[in-house]
């Protein structure tokens, strides 16, 4: 135990934290230079369990030279150190203290912190956007390090590293649901980019894509789109408009607008992402395929199916081909291609991709992944779609329970999990157990994504369903009606759909009874 370091050193002195400090002076004086110097360098790592992979990083990072495992060894039997398990150790908080002041009065204070951060920032760069399990429990020890380097050792960050610890804190708790915990990382990195460089640098750039990123995941999009809109504008002016990282906000606008059902805001800004990122990095590299899997995503949202399926399978053999068959981001387009033939009816052909894709993400990510109850979600709505509800409900639920727990009982993913169960419910003639769901899922939809977005409408279209098969006209008649005002909303003015729309209307104003039936018609194919 840690405390047991403190009852060794009070036996060599008087008792009391006087004692302790007694004890520590007396083996401190009684080390040699180079354990001094590992031991002023440990105290720079927080108050946790240090791998010693991270501490011979930080010491050939700080240009030490001498046998750091020898030294160790001397530290753990003079109780300056513990010994947690094979190859990790951890400093006590008073221990860290004293070692501190100590770390101070040496010639290479500044360089032995400069060598810290110079391996966390190593380490934090090492963390991709969504991390396997071996990346993250590879990364799971290093993260009380970094938050030390991000906040008690900022000044010791270069310019082009200043970022980087707050960016890999951001991306290790975003990757697994954890938005309340990625926040504040996200929020100092601007903070700090902004304090350093004020409001034109690269750094603040990304700062605010990074920020808005977070925003677009959770649902907040009147939150994103004026920070992605600034690091887009900022990106151009200081690297002009040909650059990857302007293909790169270009395509998070596109996503938010797509996410939002602006189509046809988002669509200009897919392309001309596809296009700079062909003409700047070659037809051949991931990032290619990434704007291609967007763009057919659109195409997908838009039932525009045609379009769609070649540029997914365009991107999914691109990823194959460069990232290999094993890959999470494999999974990923196995899963949107999944989607697109389970919306045509093509259940054989679905069915086990969607499997594979689960099997992958599972592999990957773990078994409580955000991805992973997506994939049960879709995987049980492919069989609700078959009338295989039996096989449908456990997934929704474990969907559902899984959604919550990681993501919390607010966010959008919440909602379409409740609709979903709803749906089933619906299909099953249970309707007693499926209003509540639609209702509980249309609030929150409300309350999280606005009145006016999409996803609304699709709540609002299967809840007047549900009362339309039990007959109750008058409450299903004000919901097709809000849902049939989004269409007008979201649709081109050309659209074939909004000329349906039109006669809708011409129908209702002329009072005859045929009206309804066609809403009913119109809206459910629309939003369904």
């Amino acid at each position: 135990m840690l405390a047991d370091i403190l009852a060794q050193l009070e036996k060599q002195a008087s008792a009391g934290e006087s004692g302790v400090a007694v004890a520590f002076e007396l083996n401190w004086q009684n080390l040699e230079p180079e354990a001094q110097k590992l031991a002023c360098l440990l105290s720079l790592f927080a108050l946790a369990p240090i791998p010693w992979s991270l501490v011979e990083s930080t010491a050939s990072a700080s240009h030490l030279e001498f046998d750091f495992k020898a030294n160790c060894t001397v530290l753990v039997e003079r109780y300056l150190l513990q010994e947690l398990a094979e190859d990790t150790y951890q400093v006590h908080d008073r221990i860290q203290e004293l070692l501190r002041q100590k770390l101070e009065e040496l010639t290479e204070a500044n360089e032995l912190k400069r060598g810290f951060c110079q391996a966390m920032v190593a380490v934090a760069r090492s963390i991709p956007q969504t991390p396997t399990l071996i990346e993250f429990a590879e990364a799971t020890l290093a993260i009380p390090h970094l938050g030390e380097t991000a906040t008690v050792y900022q000044a010791w960050l270069s310019d082009d590293d200043l970022i980087s610890p707050f960016l890999g804190l951001g991306r290790f708790y975003q990757s697994q649901g954890g938005y309340a915990q990625a926040l504040p990382w996200y929020e100092q990195s601007l903070s700090a980019a902004r304090k350093r460089f004020e409001d034109e640098h690269p750094s603040v750039a990304t700062s605010l894509n990074n920020l808005a990123l977070l925003y677009d995941s959770q649902g907040r999009y009147s939150d994103a789109e004026p920070l992605y809109i600034q690091a887009l504008e900022m990106t151009k002016r200081m690297l002009g408009d040909e650059h990857p990282s302007v293909a790169t906000s270009l395509n998070n606008l596109a996503e938010l607008y797509r996410s939002q059902g602006r189509y046809s805001d988002a669509e200009p800004l897919y392309i001309q992402a596809l296009e700079m990122t062909k003409r700047l990095l070659g037809d051949e590299h991931p990032s290619v395929a990434t704007c291609l899997n967007n763009l057919a995503a659109l195409y997908y949202s838009e039932e525009r199916y045609n379009d769609a399926e070649p540029l997914y399978i365009q991107a999914l053999e691109m990823t194959k081909r460069l990232l290999g068959d094993e890959h999470p981001s494999v999974a990923i387009s196995l899963n949107n291609l999944a989607a697109l033939y389970d919306s045509q009816g093509r259940y054989s052909e679905a069915e086990p991709l969607y499997i594979q894709a689960l099997t992958m993400r599972k592999h990957f990510l773990g078994d409580e992944h955000p991805s992973v109850a997506t994939s049960l979600n879709n995987l049980a709505e492919l069989y609700r779609s078959q009338g295989r509800y039996s096989d449908a409900e456990p997934l929704y639920i474990q969907a559902l329970e899984m959604t919550k727990r990681l993501l919390g009982d607010e966010h959008p993913s919440v909602a379409i999990s409740l609709n979903n169960l709803a749906a089933l419910y619906d299909s099953q003639g249970r309707y007693s157990e499926a209003e509540p769901l639609y209702i509980q899922a249309l609030t929150m939809k409300k309350r999280l994504l606005g009145d006016e977005h999409p996803s609304v409408a699709t709540s609002l279209n299967n809840l007047a369903l549900l009362y339309k098969s039990q007959g109750r006209y008058s409450d299903a008649e004000p919901l097709y009606i809000q849902a049939l005002a989004i269409a007008e909303q979201r649709l081109a003015a050309n659209h074939t759909s909004t000329i349906s729309i039109g006669e809708i209307r011409q129908d209702l104003r002329r009072n005859r009874q045929p009206w309804f039936r066609r809403m009913v018609a119109f809206v459910s194919r629309w939003f369904q």
